[in-house]
């Protein structure tokens, strides 16, 4: 890395140090925190309404801002022959990746697309998760409608959402399942169900479908419930500089765990299958 480089990235370390102190107190003496409407979600219903009939517009906004973003990121990155620090860094991490796909995933034949679905879930949920580590906009609703919130909170995460995590992890389970199936042939996929004792087929059904609940629920409890004990702290103590240490811890340190969390998983439960 040039020092070029150097100067640019300490440039950018201290402008985000001035602007997490700024913002901290621009919430401090401007804008006046409330626990109104915290944990409740701002729900458009439409049609008969229903199951099916109801969106969550923050949710939508923030997954396709984050996959943008993400697009916006993989276009302009340029790959040297001779990786710098950065470069290496990141080559270094999709290694390791890798080398658990090749661990976990006995087929080769599914190791390049396995590695392929578990990074796409790992960058977008460390994404999202590194959101709620940012100080932000976010839309609650009230009883008078909805209040927009400006620095009193951090960006809405579509992981503290848990239809998205539940979409992602019952995703994994059908691809998981489908790998299997094309890989042991339908009929030794089916008899898979029923060993090594045909009495035990609904353990092994219970236990299929405990998979995608497990995984979302420990990815959702982690991100909305370390959100909302971060806002009520916040609230009780009135003090800048705490929300922003504990915005950072939740949002970069347990966000980024949460998603390689997220990410093993998938790469277990897709191996798992297709020993």
């Amino acid at each position: 890395m040039t020092s070029e480089s150097n100067d640019r990235s300490k440039k950018i370390l201290i402008f985000l140090f001035v602007a997490y102190i700024v913002l901290g107190f621009v919430n401090f003496f401007v804008f006046e925190m409330s626990l109104e409407g915290v944990g409740d979600r701002w729900i458009v219903y439409f049609g008969d309404g229903g199951f099916f009939g109801q969106i969550n517009p923050m949710t939508l906004i923030m997954s396709f801002g984050v996959m943008t973003l993400l697009l916006l990121v993989a276009r302009s990155i340029r790959w040297e022959r001779i990786p710098g620090r950065l470069q290496a860094s990141v080559e270094t991490f999709f290694d390791y990746f890798w080398e658990m796909v090749e661990d976990s995933v006995p087929n080769p034949k599914y190791r390049k697309s396995t590695f392929v679905i578990a990074m796409s879930f790992f960058l977008y949920i460390a994404v999202s998760n590194v959101l709620g580590g940012i100080p932000g906009i976010d839309v609650v609703p009230v009883e008078n409608g909805l209040n927009v919130q400006l620095f009193t909170n951090t960006w809405y995460t579509p992981t503290s959402d848990l239809n998205v995590n539940l979409t992602y992890a019952l995703m994994v389970l059908v691809i998981s399942h489908f790998y299997a199936a094309r890989a042991k042939g339908v009929l030794k996929w089916l008899k898979s169900f029923f060993e090594p004792n045909p009495l035990l087929f609904p353990i092994n059904l219970i236990s299929e479908i405990a998979k995608p609940i497990s995984h979302s629920l420990r990815l959702f409890g982690n991100i909305m419930g370390g959100g909302i004990l971060v806002l009520i702290i916040s609230y009780m103590l009135k003090y800048f500089l705490l929300p922003v240490f504990l915005w950072g811890f939740f949002g970069w340190f347990i966000g980024l765990i949460q998603a390689f969390v997220f990410a093993l998983l998938t790469i277990a439960y897709i191996g798992s299958l297709l020993e």
